[in-house]
């Protein structure tokens, strides 16, 4: 069985920076862990004779041309405007992937 560590909720949530409390940390340890329970057992059923399904709906695709249209777009100033943190007209993000993860 699957089984997720609160320090691994706790190392998400940081990544995520979404602020969780000590008992939010515990029952997202458990629902996690009750997820990857059923995901778990999903992956014991034979599907050799089932066919790939990749659309159940019927619905297909709409499209539409890809129009700019100039009266809907923000200046570069307007789209920085709120930004947290810029740099020579850029948004600046802090980094949140390690290279050794």
């Amino acid at each position: 069985m699957s089984k997720i560590s609160q320090s691994t909720v706790k190392h998400v949530a940081n990544l995520a920076q979404i602020p969780i409390s000590t008992q939010e940390e515990e029952q997202l340890t458990a629902d996690f862990s009750k997820t990857l329970a059923v995901v778990d057992e999903l992956q014991e059923l034979d599907t050799s004779k089932i066919e790939p399904t990749h659309q159940v709906t019927g619905l297909k695709n709409r499209v539409r041309e890809d129009v700019v249209i100039k009266e809907q777009m923000f200046t570069q100033e307007q789209a920085l405007a709120n930004a947290k943190d810029t740099h020579q007209g850029f948004f600046v993000v802090p980094k949140v992937i390690d290279k050794d993860s």
